[in-house]
């Protein structure tokens, strides 16, 4: 089942139609969906699609000329090219008579096989891009080495891409479309759960409730994703132990530099060093208070839902899950749900105001948005906003998030107003968002006001 992508197939189609030589890399997260997205693209092509392995340049080499010699006999060969440049140039000889996608899927593996392979590409991409109507693919799941090796200013292919894809997760609206049997409820659940990780949605099932999937998923030792977190980053970083010890430390709540490394026993310098990693993995994000560059104020926390749901309530409770006590440990973490749905109520709600932008139905034509928080100064109190997010040096959006059963009384938007004292702009418009919607109160408030939408869950998204 092939869900989305369409800006991406639109691109690659659009540079397959130049019917020149073309040369684009892909690269994402595992399990992100960059292999499908392939697919996608090549099922009616002219292709030749080879995946490296990690082994050595002889095998993968081997493989290689099997799948070229395949694409031109139409059967198995048992024949090798005798190196990487001779294969090569063969195809795109090839791809002079007619056009050819040549994808090159886990080129990492590859490539640290054969150290000369980047060269040798660059060579030959240099002597037939005005001859050959080649399209060439490389794809990988190593983030650092993929922008390192092939897309960084020092790199030998630097300079020779035509295009390049960061395949990121699905964002709320695209992973619904994977749930067509859950509630509308569920459907957050779900998303809040897994992420919008293609390989992580399709371990749900959604004829299943909500507490059937997590403990199938989460909370059974034989299912793919109970182990999945670990597992990744033993494939994407050493030292994984320092690492898993850090993304425990922010799922749990620590959420400073300072309170991270106490945690974790380690100098900050060294944590920084870590954390930067795992950002660039896209499983741990920096926030500093919206409008500001303080690092003082800079916090940590999880990116990706599904290592957060896992590091949040996996390993506290793995003795028990071991044992196979596993209604016990749902019973642990379900009273936990709804707190943990809150920040990933806001992600949604961020996700619908930019969807709202970028088809000119927000109330203001922000630049961006994000999270504020800071001390009130009269008060000397602690003070969050969900959102916020500015249009220009008068203009402001503020926002209240709400994941409760409770309906969204006045109380909540006479505090965001409230809130909003502490900027000084002109013309301020306010964003309410509601699971269960709003009292009969606070609506009469908003229409009063005049600069108030009020929008319930089941409104984003087009779930109503």
């Amino acid at each position: 089942m092939f869900i989305g992508r369409e800006k991406e197939l639109g691109n690659l189609n659009r540079l397959y139609a130049s019917d020149k030589f073309e040369f684009a890399v892909i690269y994402g997260r595992r399990r992100v969906g960059k292999t499908a997205i392939i697919n996608e693209f090549t099922k009616d092509k002219p292709s030749i699609c080879f995946t490296g392995v990690e082994t050595n340049e002889k095998q993968n080499l081997e493989n290689f000329s099997k799948c070229i010699l395949e694409y031109v006999t139409k059967k198995p060969a048992n024949t090798s090219f005798d190196a990487f440049q001779t294969a090569l140039e063969y195809v795109f000889e090839l791809a002079e008579e007619e056009r050819i996608v040549l994808v090159i899927d886990e080129y990492p593996y590859v490539a640290r096989a054969s150290k000369s392979l980047a060269s040798t590409l660059q060579l030959l991409i240099d002597k037939y891009k005005d001859t050959s109507k080649l399209f060439l693919i490389l794809c990988g799941s190593s983030m650092s080495y993929m922008e390192d090796q092939v897309l960084a200013y020092k790199a030998p292919l630097y300079g020779r891409r035509t295009a390049q894809f960061k395949v990121q997760p699905f964002e709320f609206r695209e992973a619904c479309k994977y749930f067509t049997q859950l509630s509308d409820e569920d459907k957050a659940l779900a998303y809040g759960i897994v992420g919008g990780t293609p390989q992580y949605l399709l371990q749900l099932n959604d004829k299943l409730s909500i507490e059937d999937n997590i403990k199938n998923t989460y909370l059974n030792p034989t299912s793919s994703i109970y182990e999945e977190p670990q597992n990744l980053l033993k494939q994407e970083v050493r030292e994984p132990a320092i690492y898993n010890a850090i993304i425990a430390a922010i799922a749990t709540g620590y959420s400073k530099m300072s309170e991270i490394s106490t945690k974790v026993g380690e100098d900050t310098s060294v944590c920084a060093m870590y954390i930067k990693n795992l950002i660039s993995l896209g499983i741990v994000k920096k926030e500093t208070p919206f409008g500001e560059e303080s690092t003082r104020k800079t916090i940590y926390s999880i990116a990706d839902n599904m290592f957060r749901f896992w590091y949040r309530f996996v390993p506290e409770n793995a003795s028990i899950i071991s044992r196979g006590a596993t209604d016990l440990a749902y019973n642990r973490i379900q009273p936990h749900l709804s707190d943990y749905m809150g920040s990933v109520f806001e992600d949604i709600c961020k996700q619908y105001l930019w969807s709202l932008l970028l088809t000119d139905k927000c109330s203001i034509d922000f630049t961006d948005i994000g999270r504020w928080w800071g001390t009130n100064p009269k008060t000397r109190q602690q003070v969050e906003i969900d959102i916020m997010g500015t249009a220009d040096k008068n203009t402001a959006l503020f926002g209240e998030c709400k994941w409760t059963n409770e309906k969204v009384d006045v109380g909540v938007l006479e505090g965001l107003i409230e809130k909003s004292r502490l900027f000084h702009y002109a013309n301020k418009h306010y964003y309410l968002f509601a699971k269960n919607g709003f009292t009969k109160g606070c609506i009469e408030k908003a229409q009063n006001i005049g600069n108030v939408v009020l929008v319930s869950y089941r409104e984003i998204g087009g779930l109503q």
